[in-house]
């Protein structure tokens, strides 16, 4: 059999369980006539679904609310609320609606729930002391109907300005699925645009920063697009392709994500990328998809179209090689990019390849450090260092290099540069320093420092200081004896509070991070909240406070137990 008739036969094989509605690459048809939108306005979106975002594919449509809070949200359709959550991050505020379809909603940065709904959340808050709460709502008792009002819209949480971000999960598996392709379109005529490509001389060895790679700059315009210098590319050996490419509808001026990316080579598709669902414990591959080097280094948004042998995720319906090419016959090819986004819209690249033998080298190079192997448990140990990788972790094999530096200012240990910044972590991956000096008075305060984002906490163990971290980097061990500091803002001993709504303050630690605060008047515990994009935090007086002198106590904890307790005598 010969190569080329190898490839168009497994293709055959591998595309028969891809179908394509209305040209559209998607696993399984979806009920088109069942959802509504959530919103009674003009759908518009400021966010796709699967689109780049750091860390993450971004998991549903944010539709736009006229840059205001307070419109209705309705349930897409008939169903009982299964779920809400209130955060001091993420969605802020959030509501679930499990639907007898299969298939649950989910509704993002609200503002407010309805008064029954928020009375249920309010007494569970006051029940279990907590301001921050994930309800699983008895099953069926919260009934709606599809076109009920079931929250407002908002701009909680971690939210760039008002909107409302909206999902529809899978309700057995919770992997969540494109919207539009339950037929909760938005109107778009306007193709992708491509502004370049990479190229990746992978060689037979792991993709790492050190990959050979290039980029050129690519315009053209109404889906047909051409290198900005016009020329057959002269590649040997084992090549990736990669692409930077954004989307637009017609009704919003954002910039959005693609829905599908197909590469050919000589006509035969050898990698495809579509964005119909995927589930929450594979969000952090994106890292494995992007050129992860690129974007820590400058900003940089590729898309590699060649898959990762450790990237588990459901993005990537079809391949060959992974999508890895081998350019070593001495002959031309074509190589052509097809992207679309979810309306079918269409934009192409095509490029010629001169296949040279003497451009590449097919052996690939030995690891000049320790060789990590991203399918097995990976271990790196010293008298000063330790770290587990276990599977699942690592997206492909990784030349691992270890450095010890100097101790920094205030550290108790040496600075350890476990690898590098530009390498990925799917999940964290377990980190043991020891410390330099004799830490038994204070060895319940010690934490590990990555020197970029700060403490990641950490436990004392048989003379070691154990973390889990979440990337490579640089790390050494601090002591965190200093509490919290709290700033009240507009209370003070003696305050007379009868003309204001709430009592507000703000929070901050130095090293280990807030593990918990809790608020009371008169010894009681009163509802603290928490708010993400100012840091305030407020409690909102009720009929509970009657007329009169009353106390105030607010107490925080950080994560290694420093404790601060702000009081202060007030009257209503």
């Amino acid at each position: 059999m010969s190569f080329r008739f190898f490839i168009i036969a497994v293709t055959i094989c591998i595309t028969s369980t891809i179908t394509r509605a209305q040209d559209v690459i998607q696993s399984k048809q979806y009920p088109k006539n069942q959802f509504r939108y959530p919103l009674d306005l003009p759908p518009t979106t400021a966010g796709s679904f699967g689109e780049l975002r750091a860390n993450h594919f971004h998991s549903g449509l944010d539709f736009k609310t006229n840059q205001r809070i307070g419109f209705p949200v309705h349930a897409a359709y008939d169903g009982y609320i299964s779920r809400v959550r209130v955060q001091f991050g993420g969605f802020g505020q959030a509501l679930y609606i499990t639907h007898p379809n299969g298939y649950t909603t989910v509704y993002g940065h609200i503002e407010a729930f309805t008064a029954e709904i928020a009375k249920y959340i309010r007494d569970y808050q006051y029940k279990n002391q907590t301001y921050e709460a994930d309800i699983a709502m008895p099953v069926g008792t919260y009934k709606v109907n599809k076109g009920d009002v079931v929250a407002v819209s908002g701009n909680r949480g971690a939210s760039a300005g008002p909107h409302l971000h909206f999902e529809i999960r899978d309700t057995l598996t919770q992997e969540t699925i494109n919207p539009q392709l339950f037929g909760l379109t938005i109107p778009d005529q306007i193709p992708p645009t491509i502004t370049a490509i990479g190229i990746y001389h992978l060689n037979g060895n792991p993709f790492s920063d050190k990959t050979p790679k290039e980029f050129l700059a690519v315009i053209g315009a109404n889906g047909n697009y051409h290198l900005t210098k016009p020329q057959v590319l002269n590649l040997g050996g084992n090549i990736g392709f990669g692409i930077s490419v954004i989307d637009q509808n017609s009704a919003s001026i954002n910039r959005n994500g693609i829905y599908s990316l197909e590469l050919k080579l000589d006509g035969v598709t050898m990698y495809t990328f579509a964005v119909e669902r995927f589930a929450f414990d594979q969000t952090h591959a994106i890292n494995a998809y992007i050129d992860y080097p690129a974007f820590i280094t400058a900003r940089r948004w590729v898309q590699k179209c060649f898959i990762l042998p450790g990237s588990r995720i459901s993005l990537y319906p079809q391949s060959i090689n992974r999508g890895i090419m081998a350019f070593n016959d001495d002959k031309i090819h074509e190589v052509e990019f097809v992207v679309k986004d979810i309306a079918g819209n269409r934009s192409t690249l095509t490029l010629k390849v001169q296949s040279n033998t003497s451009a590449g080298s097919a052996i690939p190079e030995k690891p000049t450090a320790t060789l990590l192997h991203y399918e097995r448990k990976s271990e790196f140990a010293n008298d000063k260092v330790k770290l587990s990788i276990m599977p699942g972790n690592l997206y492909d094999d990784l030349d691992f290099i270890y450095s010890a530096m100097p101790a920094k200012p205030g550290a108790v240990s040496l600075t350890h540069r476990i690898h590098n910044k530009l390498t990925p972590i799917h999940d964290g991956y377990d980190l043991w320093i020891k410390p330099d000096v004799n830490l038994v008075a204070n060895a319940d305060k010690a934490v590990i420092v990555n020197a970029a984002t700060g403490s990641i906490g950490g436990t004392y163990e048989a003379g070691w200081v154990k973390a889990t971290a979440k990337a490579f980097g640089d790390y050494y061990i601090k002591i965190d004896t200093i509490p919290p500091i709290i700033t009240p803002i507009n209370i003070r001993n003696g305050s007379n509070m009868k003309a204001l709504r709430a009592i507000k303050l703000r929070m901050s630690d130095n090293l280990s991070g807030i593990k918990s605060y809790v608020g009371k008047i008169d010894g009681k515990w009163v509802l603290v909240e928490w708010d993400y994009k100012t840091k305030v935090l407020s409690y909102t007086f009720d009929d509970s406070i009657a007329a009169g002198k009353h106390k105030f106590e607010f107490t925080v904890t950080d994560a290694k137990n420093n404790v601060s307790t702000f009081t202060a005598e007030f009257y209503r």
